[in-house]
């Protein structure tokens, strides 16, 4: 049986200083019966791996190229996280994909890499508030899924992130019809592409203003197996409440 999951994205935040955060949650959490991934700027990542890699936190990372190596100054290759420690990448994140202009044949060529590395690729979906009033939806979703989704993909190698775009960060959560029909469509989507067994064993995360007030209400919708937490997650004090939620 797949084990939940809660992932910490950080974004860009976080000092040296904040790797005492990370350090706590491994303190308030020894044995979890959950997953706990943390994924900090990329200037901490190689310090937080060192400091967590006898605890049960894992470290992540947020993004990463497409390719293994080359000519492609400032970025950061999935072999290159792996090496430092990380177990997991995000990709395709709404913020990518609307400052940074990711394409999901991007994201799926970014996830390809993240496999060959050895990590985790935690890809995200999301629809903005405009395609959502168009009643756009599932069709938005199907299409960044069926273009996102690189071949070999497994429950082993992939995670799925619904991130609504209108609700990071503005506190505005979908109800639970809302998030239930997207999470449901996505495990009968992942079904067809992948067969059912299969679809079966990758973990759906819920991502958007998730917080101690809402995560137990979240955790309790259909195929919801965890969520992606953003600013919630900087904190061990804010965090420990979503993971003791997703626990219960």
């Amino acid at each position: 049986m797949k084990r939940k999951l809660v992932v910490g994205n950080w974004k860009m935040n976080g000092m040296t200083a904040s790797l005492r955060e990370i350090q706590k949650l491994g303190t308030a959490h020894p044995a979890p019966t959950v997953d706990i991934l943390v994924c900090p700027p990329a200037t901490l990542i190689a310090t937080a791996a060192g400091l967590m890699a006898k605890s049960a936190i894992e470290i992540g990372a947020q993004d990463c190229h497409s390719a293994g190596s080359g000519a492609f100054t400032g970025d950061i290759s999935a072999a290159m996280l792996s090496d430092i420690g990380a177990k997991a990448v995000i990709v395709g994140h709404s913020e990518r994909r609307e400052y940074h202009k990711e394409s999901s044949a991007l994201v799926s060529e970014k996830a390809r890499s993240a496999h060959a590395a050895g990590l985790i690729a935690v890809i995200c979906l999301g629809e903005t508030e405009a395609e959502r009033a168009a009643g756009q939806t599932l069709a938005i979703i199907a299409d960044q899924l069926d273009a996102s989704l690189p071949a070999g993909t497994t429950g082993d190698n992939t995670v799925i992130a619904y991130e609504p775009v209108w609700a990071i960060g503005s506190g505005l959560t979908p109800d639970r019809t809302q998030i239930a029909e997207v999470h449901d469509f996505l495990r009968d989507r992942l079904g067809e592409r992948i067969g059912t067994s299969g679809a079966q064993a990758i973990r759906l995360l819920y991502g958007g203003s998730v917080k101690a007030t809402n995560a137990a209400a979240i955790f309790a919708i259909s195929n919801v197996d965890g969520a992606l937490v953003g600013g919630a997650s900087l904190l061990e004090k804010d965090f420990t409440p979503i993971i003791k939620a997703l626990m219960d």
